[in-house]
């Protein structure tokens, strides 16, 4: 019996905190799924507890309703996908050019894994019915947008740059660089990587072009 198969079938009596948890989170991982595919208003309870084996009323015991589902599976999904503070710090190298082609690769290579995908096309679709899911997905990319207006700021004081909002020019850098990429990732269209790199590179140097000491 496969690892999956064990989650789904217990053995009898009552599980221990770990299958418990386990099997929850194999419930996150499946509701995520369901309302990928379906949207949240056709996804359904029963559906989402038939796939993972267990029974509407053990979901409810876990989550009041679907839309309490629908935010835990989401908020878990975001946590997970946030960029750890060692990998934003390892960007860092000599060149600035380099740096900022470092960060937006960074940004792109989260949005471009399975679950990335996933959480922009939820977060996309579901964000008016949902807004404090959009500004979770915001917050996660903060510590990333935080430490390249930081970078700025550096940059600008050394007289290399001329900013006077190193966080607004952060954000514009997010928007202008990954943006693009990450649009056409999550739409599905497929991008090779020489083209990324292409798309990337000319958004940097058309960045620094504008934000360059006269």
């Amino acid at each position: 019996m496969n690892d999956l198969g064990a989650l789904k079938r217990p053995r009898a009596g009552r599980p221990t905190r770990e299958q418990a948890e386990a099997r929850h989170e194999l419930l996150l991982d499946r509701a995520l799924d369901h309302f990928l595919d379906k949207g949240f208003q056709q996804a359904t309870i029963d559906a989402i507890a038939a796939d993972v084996g267990m029974t509407k009323r053990t979901v409810y015991a876990r989550h009041a309703d679907k839309a309490a589902l629908f935010n835990a599976a989401v908020h878990r999904a975001i946590e997970h996908y946030a960029v750890s503070r060692e990998d934003i710090e390892a960007t860092v190298c000599d060149d600035l050019e380099q740096t900022l082609v470092n960060i937006a690769m960074l940004r792109i290579d989260a949005v471009s894994t399975p679950t990335g995908v996933k959480l922009q096309r939820i977060v996309n679709t579901e964000s008016y019915r949902f807004p404090d899911i959009f500004t979770a997905a915001y917050k996660s990319a903060l510590p990333t947008i935080r430490f390249l207006a930081d970078l700025l700021e550096k940059e600008t004081k050394a007289g290399n740059l001329a900013i006077d909002d190193p966080l607004q020019a952060a954000n514009v850098f997010m928007s202008m660089v990954v943006g693009g990429p990450a649009r056409f990732i999550i739409s599905a269209i497929p991008l090779s990587r020489e083209e990324i790199d292409k798309r990337v590179g000319f958004a940097v140097r058309l960045f620094l072009d504008g934000a360059r000491k006269r």
